[in-house]
């Protein structure tokens, strides 16, 4: 790719970006590319459980959690738009799904990061997931309306459910965030409603470091202390040389 990449996360909830490819939007950044978060909503009821049990309102835990979530990107060089579809049950409307066909339409990504399809903890997250993956579908349609020229065909890589053994998680890509390793930590750290998280995610890193090393053996250099992210790719990769 002769232009830095442009990368589009879509997200159910404010920390999910971060926690799962909050790597991969500092790469992108930091390569001089542009990483946008499309953030379907502010994980309002059913992921801001210290917000609500220190009284705040709905409106509060609202504003309360989109700051968290601007810090968090820009802690990663990224952009995020916030949609406000609610959640706990985030649902799909004619609404959302044009909204995201324009997203797609006017960013043109180069790559799209989202949810898998399962996961019997949070039921947001496999709803965000097809949402992505259909508007990604209807985007590329020259009679679906929408601003610009219609989309392309950018790949898509979901990133790691919570607890990816329950999930029907396959994970076929390992992404080394080892360079932007601090800048997903302080990104994770911006978010203190869920901050029993920070620690779960660092291991994480560590533990998918390992496994991308061993993989890549001497191939990629990856120290000893590596940093990684795994994805599950969607769609065919298409290539001139096997690699």
């Amino acid at each position: 790719m002769t232009q830095p990449a442009t990368v589009l996360a879509v997200a159910a909830h404010p920390g999910d970006f971060v926690w799962r490819a909050g790597g991969a939007l500092a790469l992108t950044t930091s390569a001089g590319g542009r990483a946008v978060v499309a953030c379907l909503s502010f994980g309002e009821r059913g992921e801001s459980a210290s917000l609500w049990r220190a009284g705040k309102t709905l409106d509060e835990v609202k504003a309360v959690r989109r700051s968290e979530a601007e810090d968090a990107a820009a802690a990663l060089g990224a952009e995020v738009r916030f949609f406000d579809a609610g959640d706990y049950p985030l649902i799909e409307t004619p609404q959302l799904d044009q909204q995201l066909v324009d997203l797609y339409r006017e960013l043109k990504p180069d790559v799209v990061l989202t949810h898998s399809p399962s996961d019997p903890y949070n039921v947001d997250h496999g709803v965000a997931g097809d949402i992505a993956r259909k508007t990604r579908i209807l985007a590329q349609a020259a009679g679906v309306p929408g601003p610009g020229d219609v989309l392309g065909a950018p790949p898509i890589f979901c990133f790691e459910p919570h607890q990816s053994e329950v999930c029907d998680f396959k994970p076929n890509v390992l992404l080394d965030i080892t360079s932007v390793w601090e800048a997903k930590l302080a990104a994770m750290r911006s978010l203190p409603a869920q901050k029993h998280l920070v620690e779960y995610y660092s291991d994480l890193g560590r533990r998918r470091g390992v496994q991308a090393k061993r993989n890549s053996g001497p191939n990629l250099g990856l120290p000893v202390d590596a940093y990684a992210e795994a994805y599950e790719r969607v769609y065919p990769q298409v290539t001139t040389e096997l690699t």
